[in-house]
């Protein structure tokens, strides 16, 4: 019952994300005004709105002008409810699920302004840093110096990626793995910085060997940090343990 309505809250959640994720990009609020259509301007109304059903019933076009309605929408929603059920199952009751909840609900505004604008507005990655000193206070489960030190050595790694690129990773990317890695402390920051690079690398490999980019081109990386630091949630401390056993 408790996944269930874990998931029912993200699906909640999703939709307050894909308002985030298509009016923080414009300088707009994203709690004040009314949802409407993109195309023809037009108030949208609770029927209009229901998470996944909606696009669904809709069949993906706008109720008043037919418009297309993208499918970032119902993605993102279902997107959160699957992270927030397996969340749920990872941590259960506890402190450090808000903590982590909110996390991975920023990682995925985050994500998706990314892939859309090659940007993450600092407005986002703040607002986060601020939800992960609180959140932190009351979870406890990673200690100050530890959050510090996780947050240094991710920013700090992509700060130095950035000068040896000479600008082939934006600024945003730093400030996103440093407040990421705040959240996760050392030592869950290494696998997570790990898992970041080895997807990072293996998209970009993939994208050029199949044309889809060019070597100059841009590729968004705030998806690569979040997908890095939900496995390391996940599976981090599995990955911690099993190098230090070989390594003996």
């Amino acid at each position: 019952m408790g996944v269930v309505l874990a998931a029912f809250f993200g699906l909640i959640i999703g939709s307050f994300l894909n308002v985030v994720v298509y009016r923080l990009p414009q300088g707009k609020s994203v709690v004040a005004g009314r949802s409407r259509c993109p195309t023809c301007g037009r108030a949208l109304g609770w029927r209009d709105l229901v998470p996944v059903l909606s696009y669904l019933l809709l069949r993906g076009k706008c109720r008043y002008c037919r418009a297309p309605i993208s499918p970032r929408y119902p993605a993102v929603e279902l997107l959160t409810a699957v992270v927030f059920a397996a969340l749920f199952l990872r941590y259960g009751l506890s402190p450090a699920l808000g903590k982590y909840l909110f996390l991975c609900s920023v990682l995925i505004a985050a994500s998706f302004i990314d892939l859309e604008h090659y940007l993450i507005p600092d407005r986002l990655v703040f607002a986060g840093l601020l939800g992960g000193i609180i959140l932190s206070l009351l979870a406890r489960d990673v200690e100050i110096k530890s959050a510090v030190l996780g947050a240094a050595l991710a920013g700090g790694f992509f700060l130095l990626v950035v000068v040896i690129s000479k600008g082939g990773m934006g600024g945003g990317d730093v400030k996103l793995a440093g407040m990421t890695g705040f959240f996760l402390g050392w030592p869950l920051v290494a696998p997570a910085l790990f898992m970041t690079l080895f997807l990072g690398g293996a998209a970009g490999i993939s994208l050029l060997v199949l044309g889809v980019k060019k070597r100059k081109d841009l590729v968004p990386y705030g998806p690569f940090i979040s997908a890095g630091a939900l496995l390391a949630l996940f599976f981090g401390r599995e990955i911690i343990n099993w190098y230090v056993q070989f390594l003996q």
